[in-house]
């Protein structure tokens, strides 16, 4: 039942102004969370019996402090399952009076008298329910596996909650019978804190998912055997030892979070606040150091549980956590890959089908303007010409597309082998010199070294950095410079092209390996289509390398590639 359904429960309509006054009926989530209570009764009814028993063996075994239990199970039970179950207001009431009977029973069977039995009955419903109140107001998702929802709910349920019970109870013992009144406070807080905070998270923390694992007979008896192990330190640091060594129990609690996350740790300080507090009410263990009194004993083992144990149930929720975000990160990355496999099928399948008639559309341009088609004009051969040369770029757009889609798809093979940087280097400056935009601007290659080989695939790497050369020819040519430069780093050889042009702003830089981004340049007189950047990028990714730039807007930029050495 979704939490949901308590916390805003539906109003019913509003009648019509005009409407006759009609006899007051209850509101249908009352009455639908109150039939639901009478029909699956055993919750609450086995709740109640739990919460008296639970009773019983806090004051006969473990009282300390005058009248006050040193461990007070029955209010972990009692919020547990009335989180878990809440279904409306009239369910909550019925609850609710199911447990204050379980309690009242609980202390008169104990042997408390009726005036006692009242004042502990009201403290301790006053406790549940602000527990509960508390709890779906600042943890309403009651998960206590995430770090957030795990301190929301101790802080909220465990700490705060069992404080007005206590001023109360401490005040009306003093009353009563003259007892002290920092002993009964302390006493109680600590000892109701404590119940909500293990009983109470133990409660939260059983799910499916949590329980599915034990189904895994291998699970299952490493389960069983770490719990035997923490039964065996338990016993003998809380029972046999007179050195306080409560310390040893946090390996094990460690242990239990990284095989078990946050069932197995509440598990396990469940076992832990038992034997602990049991030791010290037995005059036990190391917690007889405290004195004879045994409210400071069981002050120590409960501080000892709350403050050096309880911590390691957020290291669990932590790592619960971390797996969660894990599963969310891979299944994210799985998507990614299929839909980027797809895109890459779609590019490929696209590229392939414009080649074709591209193709044809070049040869008829081509018989056109010369003629062969027949006699043509000298405007139908420049018409044809504009034809032949944007045919032309529709087709290199062909190519590119097919070679991002090989390259993400990884269907680019790179051969590594070693290359000689600057004989590349002249090679692409020399192409680009005979571009016809390339006119005028003065290109120069610059070997800082010498032995620059590059462990690369030489035709891959002629491909990366004609591209950067003719971006540099396209953007920068204003500067009138391009240098191509070669030099060794600590690893590897290291390649620039480098122009005197208008440089790039920060934000551009971010964006300039994303396909099909011409940074504002679209409408331009620049012709390109945005590839060529992130094609260059995964073709150096392919060998090895890493590519980026270095600009400074006003003062032309450098891009570089790094290639491991030979």
């Amino acid at each position: 039942m979704l939490m949901s359904r308590a916390l805003a429960p539906t109003e019913p309509a509003a009648a019509p102004p005009e409407a006759a006054p009609s006899p007051r009926v209850d509101s249908p989530v009352a009455v639908n969370s109150a039939v639901a209570f009478f029909r699956e009764p055993l919750a609450p009814i086995f709740t109640a019996i739990a919460v008296l028993v639970l009773v019983v063996l806090a004051i006969q075994f473990a009282r300390t402090a005058g009248l006050v239990a040193g461990l007070w199970g029955a209010g972990g039970v009692a919020v547990a399952v009335w989180l878990r179950n809440a279904r409306g207001p009239s369910y909550d009431l019925c609850f609710a009076g199911l447990l204050a009977t379980g309690i009242t029973a609980g202390e008169l069977l104990a042997g408390n008298s009726y005036g006692l039995t009242a004042l502990f009955t009201i403290t301790n419903m006053m406790e549940i329910g602000g527990a509960v109140l508390l709890a779906r107001r600042f943890a309403p998702t009651l998960n206590v596996a995430t770090v957030d929802g795990a301190c929301r709910f101790l802080l909220s349920a465990a700490v705060i909650a069992p404080i007005p019970a206590a001023v109360i109870t401490a005040g009306g013992l003093y009353l009563i019978q003259g007892a002290d009144i920092l002993h009964a406070f302390q006493t109680w807080w600590f000892g109701h804190a404590l119940g909500i905070a293990v009983i109470g998270a133990f409660g939260l923390s059983l799910s499916r998912r949590h329980l599915a694992m034990l189904r895994n007979p291998f699970r299952a008896a490493e389960a069983a055997i770490l719990l035997a192990l923490l039964a065996a330190v338990c016993v003998g640091v809380f029972f046999q030892s007179q050195v306080q060594v409560g310390f040893i129990v946090v390996p094990v609690l460690i242990l239990f979070a990284a095989r078990f996350r946050v069932l197995g740790v509440a598990t396990a300080l469940v076992l832990v606040a038992i034997t602990a507090v049991g030791g010290a009410m037995l005059g036990r263990g190391p917690f007889i150091s405290a004195g004879p009194d045994l409210a400071d004993q069981a002050l120590l083992a409960q501080l000892m549980v709350l403050l050096g144990c309880m911590p390691i149930l957020l290291v669990a929720s932590l790592l619960e956590e971390r797996d969660r975000l894990s599963d969310r990160a891979k299944a994210g990355q799985l998507r990614a890959e299929l839909a980027s496999e797809a895109k890459s099928r779609l590019l490929a399948n696209v590229a392939h089908e414009i080649k074709s008639p591209v193709g044809g559309v070049i040869g008829i341009g081509e018989l056109w303007k010369t003629g062969q088609l027949g006699a043509v004009t000298p405007t139908q051969a420049e018409m044809a010409e504009m034809l032949v040369k944007t045919a032309r770029q529709v087709e290199a757009l062909a190519h590119d597309l097919l070679d991002v889609a090989r390259a993400e798809s990884g269907a680019v093979k790179v051969e590594l082998r070693p290359t000689d940087v600057p004989g590349v280097l002249e090679d692409v400056r020399r192409a680009t010199a005979l571009r016809p935009e390339a006119e005028g601007i003065a290109m120069h290659v610059v070997s800082e070294g010498d032995g620059l080989i590059a462990l690369a695939d030489s035709q891959r790497l002629t491909q990366v950095i004609a591209n950067l050369a003719s971006n540099a020819v396209k953007y920068g040519g204003a500067g009138g410079l391009v240098i191509f430069r070669a030099s060794k780093i600590y690893d590897g050889v290291r390649i620039e092209v480098i122009d005197r042009g208008p440089g790039l702003s920060t934000e551009k830089q971010a964006q300039l390996f994303e396909p099909f981004n011409r940074l504002g340049l679209e409408r331009s007189t620049v012709e390109g289509h945005g590839i060529g950047l992130a094609l260059a990028k995964r073709l150096v990714e392919l060998q090895g390398g890493t590519i980026g730039v270095t600009s400074t807007p006003g003062e032309g930029a450098a891009f570089w590639v790094e290639l491991p050495a030979a």
